[in-house]
């Protein structure tokens, strides 16, 4: 519970212009990884690539902590690699 409330502070110190990219990628990546955009490949590759996003900047946010850092480049490298693999 205390690192859950640790983030949300952590999130209410940022700039707007952060919060309003973390809103969007996130957002994005839920309405169309949805079932309702299941028949559009190109859809659901937007999906990953805004997730890949979501995971970007907060990997760049915790550069100082090596380990969570480094977790959140592996997502995006995974989720850049999904988002090739559902074009295609």
């Amino acid at each position: 519970m205390q690192r859950i409330k640790f983030m949300i502070k952590h999130f209410l110190s940022e700039p707007l212009w952060f919060k309003i990219l973390i809103i969007t990628t996130l957002l994005s990546s839920i309405i169309f990884s949805s079932s309702f955009f299941s028949y559009n490949d190109y859809l659901q590759s937007i999906s990953k690539l805004a997730a890949a996003i979501f995971f970007c900047a907060y990997g760049i946010k915790m550069r100082r902590n090596l380990r969570i850092s480094v977790i959140f480049f592996i997502l995006t490298v995974t989720c850049v690699y999904l988002s090739i693999l559902s074009i295609f």
